[in-house]
């Protein structure tokens, strides 16, 4: 075969080949392929296979219509109360149009990213600090609103903003702080009064009902007591009533009585003024018990007269009157000094039981 002819055959195959590769585009799922025809926009290549005329088509852009993050650098912000503070946005966008997003804006990053700059600034400037760090959802919502408005035009959509970070000065960060372990101090401090309320009020409870119970039971035991010598008293009263007592025997008895009124701290001491009848019971007690025990000489009991006639003799003595025996004085003179005795002893331990107690007021009183 002829080299010359050959050679063509060889030039118009590889141009073929090269032409029917320039023709084929093959475009990945999630891209977008804009084609130019001579300088001017004709169409967009979807997904797939796509043929193109070669020389007189070529792609311009290709954009990926993905959902994408773009993270701003921090920007500095005045807010309302003449603050500066640094916040850092995080934008969530997606292409709709790859049309609209290559010939509408030159570059569409940098127009999202000053929109956000300005737009943030208009928003944060009608808040002060305290509100700027604790309204984040506000003003996420107002940027995302202000962003899709302005970036439909250019095919794309904003989906979310989020603020990632408001950094506020260095002295401020400080100030708050301080303020913060302020607040914490002062809930540690309430917290710490309030416990120490709840156990005084408890320990006043506790003191309260133990004061409460222990006059009870003092109550109880004095009733129990009373109720006691009441039935004493009862029983002692019946026995006397029953058995028909004596009244010199009552008699005696009351002049036992008398030392014990001075005891058991008694500083003031009344003698009652039965006493002389209590001792004039007594002395005639022994006078009669003189006179029953004399001895009697056997002339005198052969000419005393019977008993009925000396009980009905000595009873018109006593009742008229008559001289009481020696006997009968001698007994009444000891009952006196016993009785006087008993009365001075009752008086000395008044007097010491006073002595002791002026004392002890005075250091009370110091």
């Amino acid at each position: 075969m002829d080299l010359n002819l050959l050679v063509p055959i060889i030039i118009a195959a590889a141009l073929v080949v090269f032409v029917v590769i320039s023709a084929v585009r093959i475009v990945p799922q999630a891209r977008r392929y804009n084609v130019e025809r001579f300088g001017r926009y004709r169409t967009t290549l979807e997904p797939g296979l796509n043929f193109i005329i070669p020389l007189a088509d070529r792609i311009n852009t290709k954009l990926d219509v993905r959902e994408q993050v773009y993270s701003s650098q921090p920007k500095p912000v005045i807010t309302e109360d003449n603050l500066v503070v640094n916040i850092d946005t995080v934008l969530y966008y997606q292409i709709t149009d790859p049309r609209a997003a290559a010939y509408e804006v030159a570059n569409y990053l940098q127009a999202i990213d000053q929109l956000t700059v300005t737009t943030l600034r208009n928003v944060i400037g009608s808040m002060d600090l305290e509100r700027t760090l604790t309204s984040r959802e506000e003003i996420n919502t107002r940027l995302r609103i202000v962003l899709d408005e302005a970036t439909g035009k250019w095919g794309i959509r904003v989906n979310r903003v989020e603020i990632k970070a408001i950094d506020p000065p260095i002295t401020i960060k400080e100030a708050m702080e301080k303020q913060m372990r302020a607040e914490r101090d002062k809930r540690a401090a309430i917290l710490h009064a309030e416990g120490e309320r709840q156990s005084k009020i408890l320990t006043a409870e506790g003191t309260r009902q133990q004061e409460i119970l222990v006059a009870q039971g003092d109550q109880q035991a004095a009733i129990l007591r009373a109720d006691g010598e009441a039935r004493a008293v009862d029983l002692v009263f019946q026995a006397v009533h029953r058995n028909n007592a004596d009244p010199k025997v009552l008699a005696y008895k009351y002049l036992e009585t008398l030392p014990h009124l001075a005891r058991g701290g008694n500083t003031f001491w009344v003698i009652p003024g039965e006493l002389t009848q209590a001792i004039r019971t007594i002395t005639e007690a022994f006078g009669d018990h003189s006179r029953m025990g004399a001895p009697a000489t056997d002339t005198g009991r052969a000419d005393s007269p019977p008993p009925e006639i000396e009980e009905e003799q000595g009873s018109r003595e006593l009742t008229s009157g008559g001289p009481p025996s020696l006997d009968a004085v001698a007994a009444a003179q000891r009952v006196a000094e016993l009785a006087e005795a008993a009365v001075n002893d009752a008086k000395a331990e008044a007097a010491a039981a006073e002595g002791i107690e002026k004392p002890l007021d005075q250091r009370a009183r110091r």
